[in-house]
């Protein structure tokens, strides 16, 4: 997943109290460190909030400058001027919002939910400001007489489209009611994020007898009982909602009252009456979206985000999505019924359900290709895999990552590394987060502490919860997990080969259905045999992983594509159907999911892969965008084609690659991008061949 730090951008009528003002405060001027990294061992939470108030009359200042400047506005004294307005409000949201996710507290909350009105007020005061729209229409009026290259061309096109999605052309009256919901979405947001982390670390599910861990491999036994000693209960063994024990418990755990437990608290988060309840949350988001669309001159939610996407409209991922549930739906079917032949040999007469899916799929694995995820775990030494990561990198793209020491970091299990080009010149710093911990979301992401422009060179990270080391054994990750670190090194790759020179059109700063092609592409190689070899080792004995062990990954790799597919396209679909709506009055979400995904004929053993009281992506920027996995895989799939056609380590097919899309962010339409690089528009066969439903 990618995320980044949005502020959004416009002025809040606080002033600036000159008593919080300290020469102490490090987000006040450019970071006085080597390379200009963080100073992580010097931010304190005290310097959050005047550092963002101290940056929102920084750019007011500048704003007032661009407003005030009497030359006739152009590219530079206007839309430049723009791009470079909040330096100190870059600095300090980079990182805040990270930290909000990463290494979150209850004071750090507190503050986000402080800040988010103040922050969504300064994003409209700019937004809705009409002398600086004004200058911004005058440039953009007089576009094809400035002879602008291409990025500037597209930085002006987006600046221009911004202010008016934001509500510039608005009357007085609609323009306050539109201030009011951006206010309200602003916190319910962060409410609803917090509700899920609080949910996540509340749920503890302690085991004290040793027949109930039937099933679990010792690795996993050795974790619950490290963590159930570190939660005051030693000699018990203690099991979460956090994807390192969750789904392993569900994978391996033979006690199916137990799995049930775990799952169903899982699926049930958001939607339990208490005080992390997110049903009415999402009900209030999901209407303020579709009132603020209409003011905006929408129909829906979708259409309205969609305007600035690949897609275009909700009509065209509809027709997307719903071509691929033909293919999806009756795989995910037959790998139903093949598990549940498997629970009928073990004559106990029970019926699947969806907490069996996980337990069933890995004994059918073992059954069809004798093979356990416990095969190939040894071999995926986490700091082995992230090197594979790296020397893939460096076989395409000529870079080298080299750790750096005694540079600040906010939480010890951050590492850092210098990122350098094949002629020696820094491309950026990156950043790996690896574990979980009760201050982190779930999930997987990449974000940047600082975005490229110009020779400005970026500042990026990657963060996730894999599984942790327990006691002598290193951290040895599941195939998903291998794949989840090269798909957020791809988003990192991106951040950090980027070369703009702007910083609203650089790096991740794509549309939304772009973004995750550099990502998934990435995904690919992870799995090549020859880059297996270059990376998976036996964790205690060194050995490479041996063609017998390789050969069985390839012939897996279709493996339960039916339930994967099936569940990630109903939570696309629900995700659309909720911003489809034109009318939200009296609606009950759960119901209102359950009535979409019985109309889908989504089968009871199978979930969405995310339940609207959970679905965290719709509200951190996946709004109406779910379905960009999707639609980023057909363009990843079409694109690794080229690497299969001319070698995955073709130096003329890496450059291209780079060249077209890694270096060019935003710069130009992501469709020429694509065609540049490939020679023609994506298909769609190559991503069925890949889930095996062609």
């Amino acid at each position: 997943m990618f995320k980044r730090s949005i502020l959004i951008l416009a002025a809040s009528c606080m002033m600036y109290s000159c008593a919080n003002q300290t020469e102490s405060n490090p987000f006040l001027t450019e970071f006085q460190t080597p390379n200009g990294v963080p100073p992580f061992d010097k931010i304190r939470l005290e310097h959050y909030e005047p550092a963002f108030l101290q940056g929102i009359e920084e750019q007011n200042a500048n704003i007032r400058a661009i407003v005030d400047n009497t030359e006739a506005p152009d590219f530079e004294n206007v839309i430049v001027a723009f791009d470079n307005s909040s330096p100190i409000l870059n600095r300090v949201s980079a990182i805040f919002f990270n930290m909000t996710d990463a290494e979150t507290s209850d004071a750090l909350n507190e503050l986000s939910i402080k800040l988010a009105p103040v922050l969504s007020e300064h994003g409209d005061n700019i937004s809705l400001n009409q002398a600086l729209f004004n200058k911004v229409q005058a440039v953009y009026q007089k576009k094809d007489s400035l002879n602008l290259t291409t990025e500037q061309q597209r930085l002006l096109d987006k600046t221009y489209k911004d202010f008016v999605r934001s509500g510039a052309n608005l009357s007085a009256e609609k323009q306050a009611r539109l201030r009011e919901i951006n206010k309200q979405l602003s916190t319910l947001g962060i409410t609803f994020s917090n509700n899920i982390l609080n949910e996540n670390n509340e749920f503890m599910l302690f085991v004290d007898k040793q027949e109930d861990l039937a099933g679990l491999p010792e690795w996993f036994r050795q974790s619950a009982a490290e963590e159930a000693k570190a939660a005051g209960q030693e000699g018990k063994w203690l099991f979460t909602l956090h994807n390192a024990s969750r789904l392993p418990f569900l994978q391996y755990s033979a006690n199916r009252p137990l799995r049930e437990k775990i799952y169903k608290a899982y699926i049930n988060r958001g939607n339990n009456n208490d005080k992390n309840d997110n049903k009415k949350i999402i009900t209030d988001i999901v209407s303020l979206r579709l009132e603020k669309a209409r003011l905006l001159g929408f129909d829906c939610y979708s259409n309205f985000v969609l305007d600035n996407t690949m897609a275009k409209n909700s009509a065209t991922v509809m027709e997307f999505l719903n071509n691929l549930w033909n293919y999806a739906l009756p795989k995910a079917k037959a790998e139903a019924a093949e598990l549940q032949k498997l629970m009928d040999k073990e004559g106990k007469g029970e019926k699947l359900e969806a907490w069996d899916w996980w337990y069933y799929t890995e004994k059918l694995r073992k059954e069809k290709y004798d093979l356990e995820e416990d095969q190939i775990k040894p071999y995926f030494k986490l700091e082995n895999v992230r090197e594979g990561a790296f020397a893939v990198a460096n076989k395409l793209y000529g870079i080298t990552l080299t750790k750096l020491n005694n540079i600040p970091v906010y939480h010890p299990d951050v590492e850092v590394f210098e990122v350098k080009d094949a002629d020696g010149s820094q491309l950026g710093i990156f950043y790996v987060d690896y574990f979980p911990r009760p201050g982190k979301s779930g999930g997987a992401w990449m974000s940047n502490y600082r975005e490229q422009k110009g020779d400005i060179r970026p500042l990026v990270c990657n963060v996730a919860s894999f599984t942790k080391p327990v006691g002598d054994t290193p951290s040895l990750l599941t195939m998903d997990e291998v794949e989840t670190l090269f798909h957020e090194f791809g988003h990192g790759l991106h951040g950090l080969l980027t070369k703009c020179n702007y910083q609203g059109v650089s790096g991740t700063n794509v549309v939304r259905d772009f973004v995750e092609l550099p990502s998934q592409i990435n995904e690919h190689w992870a799995t090549e045999p020859e880059v297996l070899k270059m990376y998976a080792r036996h964790y205690q004995t060194g050995e490479v992983i041996p063609d017998s062990l390789i050969e069985k990954i390839l012939k897996q790799k279709t493996f339960n594509q039916g339930f994967m597919t099936t569940e990630l396209l109903a939570a696309a679909i629900l995700d659309m159907n909720l911003h489809n709506l034109t009318d939200t009055k009296g609606i009950d979400v759960v119901a209102y999911e359950k009535e979409a995904m019985d109309q889908l004929g989504l089968i009871p053993e199978i979930a969405p892969r995310y339940r609207t009281t959970y679905f965290n992506h719709i509200i951190g920027g996946y709004a109406a965008g779910y379905y960009s996995y999707l639609w980023a895989n057909v363009l990843d799939n079409d694109a690794f084609e080229a690497f299969k056609e001319h070698g995955i380590f073709d130096k003329a097919t890496a450059d291209l690659f780079r060249r077209n899309v890694l270096e060019k962010g935003d710069s130009e339409d992501p469709m020429i991008l694509y065609k540049n690089f490939r020679g023609s528009e994506p298909q769609l066969e190559p991503m069925l061949k890949n889930r095996g439903m062609k």
